[in-house]
This record gives structure tokens, C-alpha cells and sequence, in this order.
């Protein structure tokens, strides 16, 4: 089973920038795809970003530009670094990773954390 442990949302002016951080932990053989989600209240989680561990990346069209996705393979953490924030950004952010346990492929889901663009 794995872990993920969100951090860094907060609340941020319209124009500024957050950064989130997601790791990994648990009993694992390797982490797959890595990726960071959002709900906004009344609306239906939709993807953000996601990497995988080659480093390959895809964007939804509302955030590319301004959002980046990375990783770190041996810390088996995420981060989604956020510019130029808009207050349709608002939304509880989850990380969302998939991995092998050496006899199964699973998913997992971190416990969100909240951005607010507000000024």
C-alpha cells in the first residue's frame, strides 16, 4: 500500500504562484505515473498534470503555460509548481499515483490540499 503526503496549498493572489509537493511512501517495488488532479466544489475531478517516470508530461489545455510538473525518481515525490494563478484554479488539488507491487498494479490517492485564488 501506498502513501501519498500532499503539501503547499494555501491561499495566493491572482498573478502569484504555489508549489506543491507529494511523496510517496509505503511498501512498493516502483512508482509509476505520478499526477496531480483538482476538484473545484460542484464539479467533477478532472486531471491537471501528470509525468511519468521518464519524465514524459501531458497538461490539460486550461493550465499549460503556466503550470510544470517534475519529479524526483528517488524520492519518489511530485511537485506541480503553479504561475500566474487565476481564481478558476480554485479547487482542492489531489496527487494520484500508480505502482507495482511486485505481483500487482494499483493506484493511490493523497488526502488533497487546498488552493485558493482570491484577492
Amino acid at each position: 500500500q501506498v502513501q501519498l503526503v500532499e503539501s503547499g496549498g494555501g491561499l495566493v493572489q491572482p498573478g502569484g504562484s504555489l508549489r506543491l509537493s507529494c511523496q510517496a511512501g509505503g511498501r512498493f517495488l516502483r512508482i509509476g505515473t505520478m499526477g496531480w488532479y483538482r476538484q473545484a466544489p460542484g464539479k467533477q475531478r478532472e486531471l491537471v498534470a501528470r509525468i511519468t517516470p521518464a519524465g514524459i508530461t501531458n497538461y490539460a489545455d486550461s493550465v499549460k503555460d503556466r503550470f510544470t510538473i517534475s519529479r524526483d525518481n528517488a524520492e519518489n515525490t511530485v511537485y506541480l509548481q503553479m504561475n500566474s494563478l487565476k481564481p478558476e484554479d480554485t479547487a482542492v488539488y489531489y496527487c494520484n499515483a500508480d505502482y507495482y507491487t511486485g505481483s500487482a498494479y494499483l493506484g493511490s490517492w493523497g488526502q488533497g490540499t487546498q488552493v485558493t485564488v482570491s484577492s
